[in-house]
């Protein structure tokens, strides 16, 4: 139950990776912190869509699922026992004449002096295939998340998308599928250079550059027709899921109803992620400043630089730590 009378120091919104870092962080600078998250978990996208794709960004691990990307960060995230509000969305933030601010919440309100939006690419949906077919055949044939890999086990599966994130469910997949096909509608794939690679040493079959056509349904299986670009070649497969990966479709609507400055969709911050209304800052994927690289590793590094800065503003007179080993 939300304390409407209780003044927090900070409040994150958004109970991603880099939220929950945020808040762990803030804990370690004995900040009075609450962590405010829509959905009924922490993990964002990355615990609720993909749970067992393997994340390659976060320093100290060669690779980590982000299911237990989500565990350990919640682990840690225990240690300072932060104020936790979930299946609860921001509504309306306003400023008060003290500089603190009022949060309109969907359980109610709740006061704070200072915020940290971290909310990933706001409300989300996934692109979808731009060809008719039977709204049935979504999660039984045609699929936009995977969020269990052994739906896949020894079937024959496509998966259409050319970012690393389309990459890495093929490269996945090989694993335990019978047979993997990839569909990029160019010949040259947007992955990171080393998925790519990796990928041409596999038993994917990569089908380029195709884009799907049809979709039909045969014998308990789904018939592809591809068009090749720029041709009147076409390709048939047969296969028994399709995993569509065209990315998402982002709502960052109310992050402007709040007043927030965007561009392109994303907060404009400062190199100290500062937004237009002082002390809220922003980070995480939804920040946006030159040479901006949206990683996971960056949203990590950009947490403790909010979180210092809008200490610092609103406790000039505290002692900064100069090194991590004299925070606790």
């Amino acid at each position: 139950m939300i304390d409407s009378n209780h003044l927090f120091d900070i409040t994150i919104i958004g109970g991603g990776p880099v939220g929950i870092f945020a808040a762990y962080y803030a804990g370690m600078r004995k900040a009075d912190v609450q962590l405010i998250e829509s959905l009924p978990e922490l993990g964002g996208q990355v615990a609720t869509l993909y749970p067992e794709k393997q994340i390659y960004d976060v320093a100290g691990f060669s690779g980590i699922s982000g299911a237990q990307l989500t565990e350990h960060l919640i682990n840690q995230l225990t240690l300072f026992q932060p104020t936790l509000q979930l299946s609860t969305a921001v509504k309306r933030i306003t400023p008060q004449v003290d500089g603190t601010f009022v949060l309109e919440t969907t359980k109610g309100t709740t006061k704070t002096k200072g915020v940290i939006v971290a909310v990933g690419n706001g409300a989300f949906t996934p692109r979808k295939l731009a060809v008719d077919y039977d709204p049935a055949w979504e999660n039984h044939y045609i699929h936009y998340f995977a969020k269990e890999l052994n739906q896949f086990k020894d079937q024959t599966v496509a998966v259409a998308g050319g970012g690393d994130s389309a990459i890495e469910w093929a490269l996945m997949l090989e694993k335990i599928a019978k047979q993997v096909y990839l569909i990029h509608r160019r010949d040259q794939f947007r992955g990171l250079e080393s998925s790519v690679e990796a990928l041409k040493h596999s038993t994917v079959q990569i089908k380029t550059p195709f884009l799907i056509d049809s979709l039909t349904e045969i014998n308990q299986q789904l018939a592809l027709t591809l068009n090749k670009m720029r041709s009147t070649e076409q390709e048939q497969l047969t296969i028994d899921k399709l995993l569509v990966n065209y990315g998402f479709i982002s709502d960052t609507r109310i992050l402007r109803d709040w007043g927030l400055t965007l561009e392109h969709h994303q907060v404009a911050v400062t190199q100290q992620m500062a937004t237009n209304i002082p002390n809220i800052y922003a980070i995480g994927d939804i920040a946006s400043y030159p040479g901006k690289v949206k990683l996971i590793a960056s949203g990590f590094g950009e947490a403790p630089i909010a979180v210092t800065e809008l200490l610092t503003n609103l406790y000039p007179e505290k002692r900064q730590p100069l090194h991590s080993t004299s925070i606790m």
